[in-house]
């Protein structure tokens, strides 16, 4: 693993990882950990936007019922982040930043710009059954915190049809462009993460200069 992490973070640099996937895929505990072993800086635009949902109460309630942020209000307050100076030496683990289609355009242009140049999406793929699975035992263990959209079947519905509706098509364009790299996150925490790890290692080996 050691290794592998080593490899990931040379081939990295400052560049970012853009992670992807439907709800409870494990977008932020993966993202969050790659930071940790890559010395990286995790950014997810969900947390950024239900943070800005204090002071705005419009978007607040679509967030609640598990819709997307509309594009002018992502690049308003996501697209800024990416260029932060505290960020500039460090590379960048995204959790869905630039989640509906045309934002990825916008995303990769403020990415490269601030020295963080998007060298993988991932993609971490469970089905449909294991979404509802994972969000029942998340009722139960109360793990998953105070999330609005977490909380009733018909705002992860919601977030599923946007998903497929909005979502799909960005990671299809990153797919057209050679970046998607596509992985199984069934099994267990440990196991999906590993999983990860080595599937990012030979994507790094595949493309590195």
């Amino acid at each position: 693993m050691d290794e592998k992490i080593s490899f990931i973070k040379e081939w990295l640099g400052t560049g970012s990882i853009n992670i992807f996937g439907l709800p409870f895929s494990g977008k932020d505990t993966v993202g969050v950990r790659l930071a940790e072993m890559l010395n990286a800086r995790f950014l997810s635009s969900g947390m950024i936007l239900r943070a800005a949902t204090e002071v705005d109460m419009e978007l607040r309630h679509d967030m609640a019922g598990g819709l997307l942020a509309p594009t002018d209000k992502f690049k308003e307050i996501i697209l800024p982040y990416l260029g932060r100076a505290d960020l500039r030496d460090f590379p960048l683990i995204l959790s869905s930043v630039g989640r509906w289609q045309g934002e990825e355009n916008d995303v990769m242009a403020a990415a490269e710009n601030a020295g963080h140049k998007i060298k993988v999406a991932l993609l971490l793929n469970i089905s449909e059954n294991e979404v509802w699975a994972r969000w029942q035992n998340a009722q139960i263990s109360g793990d998953r915190g105070l999330r609005e959209d977490d909380k009733v079947h018909s705002a992860i519905e919601t977030r599923m049809e946007e998903f497929t509706a909005k979502t799909m098509p960005v990671i299809d364009h990153y797919h057209e462009l050679g970046l998607l790299l596509s992985v199984t996150a069934m099994g267990s925490r440990e196991e999906v993460f590993e999983n990860v790890v080595t599937n990012i290692y030979h994507y790094a080996r595949e493309h590195s200069n």
